[in-house]
Order: structure tokens, then C-alpha cells, then sequence
């Protein structure tokens, strides 16, 4: 295939393409030995040395390539899973990169004719595709670099003095640039900077709030807007209206904002990821009515997995002079060869496999649309449910009659700080959901985003993402199951964490702190209490009573997870609880951590104090010892002292004196006598040792059954059982040898016993099935004698 190549091409294009190959190929190979490549790394990323003399070759410079690309140890999956998804219409696109660079050596006339069917076929087919007639491209590298050219060819054509007196015809009649609310974040400032105008030249309009779409722009509020301005002697320059919102992908009005542009000779520019259904055989109305704006920039690059090809804007203008002055048309060929990527890329993908990436994506929106649907405490924001290829969802519980009669008794009377708490907490657990969810099914692109009314969501829009990271069908099914796998989790840590908060407020020694950007049954801390010591003091005893409470509590056999909290969060020497189950039993967790700080707090009393009450000790064992020489002395007498006649005198007259010792109690701080050790000892081992305290917190469990698990089995599970079920059971048990110790023979006490209750069981038995069976009543005269006889 190479030599058939060479024979159709110039030679030097050729080898282009074959050293292309040839790096990516390298590039892309992720197979090398780790001991190599950590080996390349240290000499030639942490020890940097100058050029060399003689130079390098390719290999050598791809291999540093590689190894800067690849970074840390910690990128090198994500970034190699990023590099197998390039495609080979990605390294078409990454030639024509290298063959812009070729071509802008060839001679100028060449180069101009080459540059100017490349651009006229590129504009071609991107009008024809996105159904937008008789439009010119402008091919720039930054997303908005488009609409700032646009604005100037604006001011250009509405301010005919600009191009000779400059800003000082502003001062006239001001200009005014409306943008939405809910448009991306700094686009105004950015407009502003740089085209040098004021702040107070950029309007931003408000979406509507009482009624349609939470994110669509007011098209009501802003004829009143421009009305004012109009009056105040300003000039409503241009209006930036969106069709797929950057939170949202939600499309404003465009008919209406049409009209009220053509109203007032205001330039209408569209934006937003929903344009690119335009290239779709169905398309809705709302979308379509882009193809009439006046001008739309196009980001094909993620829409269709292309990487570094340039954003499109598409405008239609009739003087072609305003355009040049404006930036929009360059009279450098070398300029024009900015579409050269795309025009490759396009020409390889071609119609069908351009409708098929953008088709495949809105699939995956309606595929994972259909699931939600059917998923409870799961709440939509989509505003076409037909054609939306962008699906904003969040966790969110409904509250039920009983709920909300007491949610509307409470929001009575404090309205504003459970309202506040609510959308606190919702936006901590939705934060939580999204992280989850993308770090579970990565090849999924969801991501967390904040609206100004729904709050915190999970955003999935695979026209952004799908085509970089391969989405499929079976991505979307696999995030929709781990979506069902939180969601329970989600809701029974809602429903426990207020009945957590009563359980530690009633506890004695156990503080709840209030952490509502915390994602999960909330936060304890162990409240030590001291007297008369420094504040300083204090803090460093709780640090280290709660650090010693996590280990712990870290140390049981649970499904819970116990840590000290965010980073750089407000709170410090707590414990922060994470997400829980429905058969959590938090009377027992918090029972345990009650349980478990009293037991600290009290070992480290103990060794605080042990110092002091070992030097106490120590100076009471001297006295009371030399008490006892003392009182030995008078009992043995003077004579016994002398070693000589002492040694003598005992061996022919003995001295009986009783054993007597002390021992020191670390717990009681004092000297005892071991007189009772001496007793005990003496009159043998036979005693009984005393039975171990059982635990209050050790509660009897099922076979693999973890701590702070409720049993599953209720108490109404057991019946009252029927007097001929129990005189079976008495039976049984009668039957059964009494309990022996090891070595002891059943003695004929034993046996007479076993008969007797033998005997008891059986007339039991008896009289009871009599009576079942409608018999005669027993006969109690027998009962009597065999009373008598035993």
C-alpha cells in the first residue's frame, strides 16, 4: 500500500504521511517494560540537560514525546485511554496540521489556489449540512474568538465612522450586547475586554421564572429592556441567544427573538450544543429556527471525536470590506489553511458517517431518558423529550401526606432556613450521586453541574463526550444500574440521618455537629469534659481522643465508613459518617461510639494520672515499711537482731509471726494487704470463678451478620405455642440426661428424678390429647395415687 501510495502522490507527501503513521504508531504503543520507561523517565524528565551537539534522532525525540505526554504513573491510564480513541479519523486530522505546514512553502499562486477551494469546499459543505444557505465560515481556534469577530463586524456596519474616528463614535449612542442568563460563565466580560468596551455595555437578560422553561430567555423582559435602552439614547447592538444551554441544553425562543431582533436591526448569534441536530433528518422546530439567525458558531471537534480542528462560525454578510475589517476574512493564504484539518476529516467521515456519530449520541440521550423514567426519587430537567440530546437528572424524594403536613407546619414557622437546608443537603447528596457515577462508568462523560434553580445535577451529554470516549448502548445501561444501586443508598441515608441527629443529642458525652455539604448520616463528635484546665489543652485532648475514636471505630467489622472529613473543611477533630443502608441500627452506632469514647477518655485519664499516683504509692510503701520494721522489731524482740545469738535463739525457741505483705492497686491509687491471697490460696482451688460480665452493646447476631446491622427476622415472627406443643417440648427435654461434669456417673438419685419428670410429662401428654379429643374428663383419683406413691 505504501509503494501504490508513492506512485499516486508526490513523494514528499508521502513520506509525510508514512512518518506520521510511523509516530503515532510509536506514540500509541504502550507496551514497553516498566523498568525502561521509569528508567527514560528519570534521565530525561527529573535531570534536564542541554542540547546536544550532534542532535537526536525521530526515536528518540517521539520517546521523550511519549514519556512527557504519559506524566505521572497516576495519568497514564486515563491519558492512554484518551489515545486509543483517536481513531483513524483523528489522524487525519492531525495530518492536516502537518500538511498546512508543508504547504505554506509552495509558491504564492499555488498556495492561493490551493488555499481557496480548500475553504470554499469546507464552508460548502458545512452550510449544506447544518441547512445553513448562502452563509460564509470563519475557522478559529477559540470557541468565542467567533462571536468577538462578529461583534466587530457588527459595530463596523452599525457605526459607519468607526473604521476612520474609532471609539469615539461610541460615545454617541452606546452599544448594548444582550446575553442570557443562563449562557456561559465570563462570556460577557470576555466580549467586553476585548473588543475595550465597559462593563455597562453588556446586558444580561433573565430567564423566565413564572412561566415556560426555568432556563429560556424572557423574550417579554427583553422588549422592555431594549425599549428603555432605546429611550436612554443607546444602541441595541447585537442579541447572543442559545440553542442547547451550557448547564441545561435548553433552546430559547428563537422564532420570537428573531422577530424582536428584525424589530430593532439587532444581529442575532446562536450557540449551543443542540445545533448539531441540524444535521439530523429530523429536527425540532425550535432548533430549526436557528438556520434563520444571522449568524452560529459550530464545535465540530467534540461533537464528532476530532481532535484540534477548529470552531466554525458560520454569518452571513453582503460587504465582504466590512468582514475583512472585522477580522472575519483574511487576505493570507496561510490563514486559510486553518480549515485544512477539518477538510480532511470531513472528507473521510463524509454525510453518512457525519449523521451517524451525531445520530448515535442523541440515541444514547433518549436510551438513558427512557430508563429514568422509570427510576423513582429520580427528577428530569429535559425540555424536548423527542430530540434533547442532553439529559439533566438529580436525586430528589417527594414527600408523602403525612410529610407534608409536617414539612408545611415547620416551613410556617421557619420557612426560609428549612427551605435553605433542603437545597443544602439535596445539592451535597446530587454532588455525591454524579462523582459516583463517574467514577464508576467513566466511559459514560457525566458530570456534576450547577443551575441556578434546580441546584447541583448530573449532567449526561454524549455529543460532548461520546465520540472522545466511545459511549455505547451498553455504557448507558451499566450506568442506569449503578444509578438503581444508589439510589436506595441515597434515600435510607435521608430518612436515618435525622433520627441519627435525636439519637446523639440525647446522648450523653456525644456532640452533633451540623455539616450539611456533608454527603452522608452526619457528623459526632466526642465531647470531653474537663475542669479548671486550658482551653489549648482541651482542643489537644479531644484531637486526640476523636483521632483514637476513628481508629477504632475504623477497626470494626462494618459496612460503614468512618473519616475525619473533607480536606479543607470547617470542622476538625470529628467523625464524619458516610452513606448508610436501610438496615442500619443507629441506636447501636451511636451506643458504641458513646461507648467507645467513654472507654478512651477514660485510659487516657489513666495514664495522665498514672505518674502521680505511682510516686503517691511508692512514698506510702516506704512508711507503712518502715512501720512494719518497727513493729517486728517489738514483736521479735532486741535479741533476735543479733545475727549470731538471733540464728541461735530461733532455732531453739521458733518465732511464729503470719505471713503478711501488700500489694499496689493501680486502679485504686493504693496499698492493700495480701492476707486474702494467703487465705484463698490455702484453702484451695476448688472455688468457682466469678461469671464474666456480658457487653450491653454485644447483642446476640445471625452467622456472618456485621455490627450496627438490625436482624432481619421481627419480633411477631414467633407464636405462642399450644399446650400439647409444649408438653412435646417438656417431653424432649425430660428425655434428654441431665447435664454432667466430666468424669461424673449418673448417680440413682439422678435417675429416680429423670423418671419422676418422666412420668409428669406423659400424664401431661395424656390428659391434654383426652381433652383435644373430646374425651371423659381425666380421672383425678388416679392423678391421686400416683401423687401418693411418689
Amino acid at each position: 500500500m505504501d509503494a501504490s501510495l508513492e506512485k499516486m502522490v508526490d513523494p514528499t507527501l508521502a513520506e509525510m504521511g508514512k512518518n506520521l503513521n510511523e509516530a503515532m504508531k510509536m506514540l500509541e504503543d504502550n507496551q514497553r517494560k516498566a523498568e525502561e520507561e521509569n528508567e527514560k523517565k528519570y534521565a530525561r524528565k527529573d535531570i534536564p540537560g542541554p542540547l546536544q551537539g550532534s542532535g537526536q534522532d525521530m526515536v528518540s525525540i517521539l520517546q521523550l514525546v511519549q514519556n512527557l505526554m504519559h506524566g505521572e504513573e497516576e495519568e497514564e491510564t486515563s491519558q492512554a485511554y484518551r489515545l486509543q480513541n483517536v481513531g483513524e479519523q483523528g489522524h487525519m486530522a492531525l495530518l492536516g496540521h502537518s500538511l498546512a505546514a508543508y504547504i505554506s512553502v509552495l509558491d504564492r499562486e499555488r498556495l492561493r489556489k490551493l488555499t481557496t477551494r480548500i475553504l470554499s469546499d469546507t464552508t460548502l459543505w458545512l452550510c449544506r449540512l447544518f441547512r445553513y444557505e448562502n452563509g460564509s465560515a470563519y475557522y478559529h481556534e477559540d470557541d468565542r474568538e467567533g462571536l468577538l469577530k462578529i461583534c466587530r463586524l457588527v459595530i463596523h456596519t452599525r457605526y459607519e465612522d468607526y473604521t476612520i474616528e474609532g471609539f469615539n463614535v461610541l460615545y454617541t449612542k452606546q452599544p448594548v450586547i444582550y446575553i442570557s442568563s443562563a449562557a456561559r460563565t465570563g462570556l460577557g466580560q470576555a466580549l467586553c475586554n476585548q473588543l475595550g468596551l465597559p462593563l455597562s455595555c453588556m446586558c444580561r437578560v433573565p430567564c423566565n421564572t413564572m412561566f415556560g422553561s426555568q432556563h429560556q430567555m424572557d423574550v417579554a423582559l427583553l422588549d422592555r429592556v431594549i425599549k428603555d435602552d432605546v429611550e436612554s439614547g443607546k444602541l441595541p447592538l447585537l442579541l447572543v441567544a442559545n440553542a442547547g444551554t451550557p448547564g441545561a441544553g435548553h433552546t430559547d425562543k428563537l422564532g420570537r427573538l428573531k422577530e424582536l431582533c428584525e424589530q430593532y436591526n439587532m444581529w442575532l448569534h446562536v450557540e449551543g450544543v443542540n445545533l448539531a441536530t441540524l444535521a439530523l433528518g429530523y429536527v425540532s422546530s425550535s432548533v430549526l429556527a436557528a438556520t434563520k439567525c444571522d449568524s452560529m458558531t459550530l464545535t465540530l471537534g467534540s461533537w464528532l471525536g476530532l481532535p484540534a480542528v477548529p470552531a466554525v462560525t458560520l454569518y452571513r454578510h453582503e460587504d465582504p470590506s466590512l468582514s475583512l475589517a472585522a477580522g472575519l476574512t483574511s487576505s493570507q493564504p496561510v490563514e486559510k489553511l486553518r480549515a485544512l484539518p477539518l477538510w480532511l476529516s470531513l472528507q473521510y467521515l463524509g454525510h453518512d458517517g457525519i449523521v451517524e456519530r451525531i445520530k448515535h449520541a442523541s440515541q444514547l440521550s433518549q436510551r438513558l431518558l427512557e430508563n429514568l423514567k422509570n427510576l423513582d426519587f429520580i427528577k428530569t430537567s429535559v425540555e424536548d423529550e423527542l430530540s434533547s440530546p442532553v439529559v439533566v437528572f438529580k436525586f430528589f424524594r417527594e414527600y408523602s401526606n403525612r410529610d407534608q403536613t409536617s414539612h408545611a407546619a415547620q416551613a410556617s414557622t421557619i420557612q426560609h432556613p428549612i427551605i435553605s437546608n433542603e437545597r443544602y443537603i439535596y445539592d451535597t447528596f446530587n454532588q455525591w450521586l454524579g462523582e459516583q457515577l463517574a467514577q464508576l462508568v467513566p466511559a459514560s462523560g457525566v458530570d456534576v453541574v450547577e443551575l441556578e434553580d434546580e441546584g447541583t445535577c448530573v449532567r449526561f451529554s454524549p455529543l460532548m463526550t461520546s465520540a472522545v470516549l466511545g459511549t455505547e448502548i451498553q455504557d448507558v445501561d451499566q450506568l442506569v444500574d449503578c444509578l438503581k444501586m444508589k439510589i436506595p443508598v441515597l434515600t435510607s441515608t435521608l430518612q436515618l440521618r435525622e433520627e441519627f441527629e435525636q439519637e446523639v443529642r440525647r446522648t450523653v458525652g456525644l456532640l452533633y455537629i451540623e455539616d450539611l455539604s456533608w454527603p452522608g448520616l452526619g457528623v459526632v463528635r466526642y465531647n470531653y469534659h474537663s475542669d479548671g484546665k486550658n482551653d489549648d489543652k482541651q482542643e489537644k485532648e479531644l484531637e486526640k481522643i476523636n483521632t483514637e475514636l476513628l481508629k477504632k471505630l475504623n477497626e470494626l467489622e462494618s459496612d460503614l465508613t468512618f473519616s475525619l472529613g473533607p480536606e479543607f473543611g470547617g470542622q476538625k477533630n470529628c467523625v464524619y459518617i458516610g452513606m448508610v443502608t436501610e438496615d442500619l441500627d443507629v441506636s447501636e452506632l451511636v451506643e458504641t461510639i458513646a461507648a467507645t469514647g467513654r472507654e478512651i477518655e477514660e485510659n487516657s485519664r489513666l495514664l495522665e494520672n498514672m505518674t502521680e499516683v505511682v510516686r503517691k504509692g511508692i512514698q506510702e510503701a516506704q512508711l507503712q515499711l518502715q512501720k512494719a520494721n518497727e513493729e517486728r522489731l517489738l514483736e521479735e524482740g532486741l535479741l533476735r537482731q543479733i545475727p549470731v545469738v538471733g540464728s541461735v535463739l530461733n532455732w531453739f525457741s521458733p518465732f511464729q509471726a503470719s505471713p503478711k505483705g501488700r500489694t499496689f492497686n493501680l486502679t485504686a491509687g493504693s496499698l492493700e494487704s495480701t492476707e486474702s491471697t494467703y487465705v484463698s490460696k490455702a484453702q484451695g482451688t476448688g472455688t468457682t470463678p466469678p461469671p464474666t460480665p456480658t457487653s450491653s452493646l454485644a447483642k446476640q447476631r445471625l452467622p456472618g451478620q456485621k455490627i450496627f446491622k438490625r436482624s432481619l427476622r421481627s419480633s411477631d415472627a414467633f407464636s405462642e405455642t399450644s399446650s400439647v406443643s409444649h408438653c412435646d417440648d417438656l417431653e424432649k427435654v425430660d428425655q434428654r440426661p441431665p447435664a454432667l461434669f466430666p468424669g461424673q456417673e449418673q448417680g440413682p438419685l439422678e435417675t429416680e428424678k429423670a423418671e419422676e419428670r418422666k412420668e409428669v410429662a406423659q400424664a401431661t401428654k395424656t390428659d391434654t390429647e383426652d381433652i383435644q379429643s373430646d374425651k371423659l374428663p381425666r380421672d383425678c383419683t388416679k392423678v391421686e395415687e400416683q401423687e401418693g406413691q411418689r
